[in-house]
C-alpha cells in the first residue's frame, strides 16, 4: 500500500481578497515603527524581505514602560505594528494590555488575521471544535491552577492549553490524577519544520514524553468530559459564575442558586455549597 497523503487545512482571508501575507509585509514596510515581542526573530523577518522599518522590543518584562512609550507615539499620530513572538498578537502574550489601553485612549486598531497555535492545534486534534475553551498558559499559583484544572475536568467542551516543554509532563500528570485517563493531543512546533502531533490517552502521552522529552512550542488539547457531554450538565464552577451574575442583576442568593441549578442541571445543594465555599475563599 502506498504511503498515505496529507490533508492541508488552508485558512483564507475573511472578507478581504488581498493576500494576507502580502498585506502584513506591506504594513511592516509602511508603519513608522515595529514593536516586537522577540526582536531577534522579527529582525530576521524584516531583513529577509529587505524592510528597513525601525524596531523596538515590547514584551512581558518591559510592557509597562514600553507600553506607555508606544501609546504616546500612537497619540502623536504614529502608525505602529505589533508583532508577537509567533502567531497572532494578543493571544497569551502582553499584547492584549496594549490593545486594551489603545481602546481606552480611542486609538484605532486593526487586525491582520493569520496563524494562531490554538486554532491550528484544535483543528488537527480530531476533537470536536464546534465548542472549545482556550486557557492559554495555566496559572503558576497553586490555588488558581487548582481551580483551572477543576474547570477543565468538569468541562463539556474541548480544552486548549499552551504549555512550555519543561512543564508539559507535570501538567499531563496533574490532569491524569485529577481527571482520569482522558483523551488528549500534544501539538508541537505547529507550522514549522519539525511539526508533530501526538494523540492518545493522558497516560500514553506521559509515557511517550518520559521516553523522549518534548521540545519547542506546545499546544495541549484535552477532550471533553464525556459524562458531562452525555448528561448535558454544566460545571459547578460555571454555576457559581452564573449565580454571581444573577445576584448582580438583583436576585437573592437562594433564588439565584435555584434558577441556576435548574438551568445547568446541577444538584442545588452541591451548587449552594460551592457558592458558599467561593465566598469564604
Amino acid at each position: 500500500m502506498d504511503e498515505a497523503g496529507i490533508l492541508y487545512l488552508c485558512a483564507t482571508p475573511i472578507g478581504n481578497l488581498e493576500d494576507i501575507t502580502l498585506r502584513v509585509l506591506k504594513t511592516l514596510k509602511e508603519v513608522d515603527l515595529v514593536a516586537a515581542e522577540d526582536t531577534r526573530r522579527t529582525v530576521n523577518l524584516l531583513n529577509h524581505f529587505q524592510i528597513k522599518t525601525p524596531i523596538i522590543s515590547y514584551h512581558e518584562h518591559n510592557k509597562e514602560k514600553r507600553g506607555r512609550e508606544i501609546i504616546e507615539k500612537l497619540l502623536a499620530g504614529h502608525k505602529i505594528a505589533l508583532v508577537a513572538d509567533a502567531g497572532t498578537p494578543g493571544i497569551s502574550d502582553p499584547g492584549f494590555e496594549l490593545i486594551q489601553e489603545s481602546i481606552h485612549r480611542g486609538i484605532k486598531i486593526t487586525s491582520l488575521p493569520g496563524p494562531c497555535a490554538a486554532v491550528t492545534a484544535v483543528t488537527v486534534s480530531g476533537f470536536t471544535i464546534n465548542r472549545f475553551v482556550f486557557y492559554g498558559f495555566l496559572s503558576r499559583k497553586k490555588k488558581d491552577r487548582r481551580r483551572e484544572i477543576e474547570e477543565i475536568i468538569e468541562s463539556n467542551k474541548t480544552v486548549v492549553i499552551y504549555e512550555a516543554p519543561h512543564r508539559l509532563l507535570k501538567t499531563l500528570k496533574e490532569l491524569l490524577e485529577a481527571a482520569g485517563d482522558r483523551d488528549a493531543a500534544v501539538c508541537r512546533e505547529l507550522s514549522k519544520l519539525f511539526e508533530e502531533v501526538k494523540r492518545g490517552s493522558l497516560s500514553q502521552l506521559i509515557h511517550d514524553f518520559e521516553v523522549k522529552a518534548p521540545k519547542g512550542e506546545i499546544t495541549l488539547i484535552i477532550g471533553a468530559n464525556k459524562e458531562a457531554v452525555i448528561c448535558s450538565r454544566g460545571s459547578l464552577t460555571q454555576g457559581v459564575e452564573e449565580v454571581r451574575q444573577l445576584k448582580e442583576a438583583g436576585l437573592k442568593e437562594k433564588e439565584a442558586v435555584k434558577r441556576t441549578a435548574k438551568y445547568l442541571n446541577l444538584p442545588s445543594r452541591e451548587l449552594y455549597k460551592k457558592v458558599i465555599e467561593e465566598k469564604e475563599g
